[in-house]
């Protein structure tokens, strides 16, 4: 018998060591202990590890519910810090934190309500076209004339999540000297 299976059987109440239902919880709220301890963590990331580990999805379904309901687990609070975290540190523009956020199974709305909540309480009216031309002043300290720097600069703002239009923009306002 295989890892995976030895977990399936232990997990499911199949072979020698059956466990009860109250055991596989504990088991499943241990790792999710271990997972979470090194950062916050979307549902879905838990939900996945769970599963990695060779936890039942009825057992990690209720693993998860407890964890929400003590609030280890929160969605919309991992959402505003991703957000915050990516614009701060990565300079990551919208587009970008959108994907990623949803690539982590965070649902659309509470995306908008995060990047919301994180111009309303940090971003200090600074603007995306703001953010945007701030990065390219740092990343070319001159501003590009010649159309291969030209492109350069807007491939390395697109690639940070920022919109085309919104890129072109601060390039025009960058080389106009704003």
């Amino acid at each position: 018998m295989d890892l995976a299976h030895i977990h399936e059987a232990r997990d499911t109440g199949v072979g020698e060591e059956a466990a009860t239902a109250e055991e596989r919880l504990q088991r499943g709220l241990e790792l999710s202990f271990a997972y979470l301890n090194r950062r916050e963590r979307s549902e879905q990331e838990l939900r996945a590890q769970l599963e990695r580990k060779g936890v039942s999805a009825q057992t990690a379904e209720a693993c998860l519910a407890q964890l929400i309901a003590q609030g280890y687990v929160d969605d919309g609070r991992y959402a505003l810090m991703f957000v915050h975290d990516k614009r701060e540190l990565e300079g990551w523009g919208s587009e970008r934190i959108r994907r990623g956020l949803a690539e982590r199974g965070i649902a659309g709305d509470r995306i908008e309500t995060a990047l919301a909540e994180h111009e309303a309480q940090w971003a200090g009216g600074e603007s995306e076209l703001d953010r945007a031309l701030a990065l390219v002043a740092r990343r070319f300290p001159t501003a590009p004339r010649e159309r291969r720097e030209r492109d350069r600069a807007l491939g390395m703002l697109i690639r940070k999540g920022f919109a085309p239009e919104l890129a072109l923009d601060a390039l025009t306002a960058y080389a106009r000297g704003s």
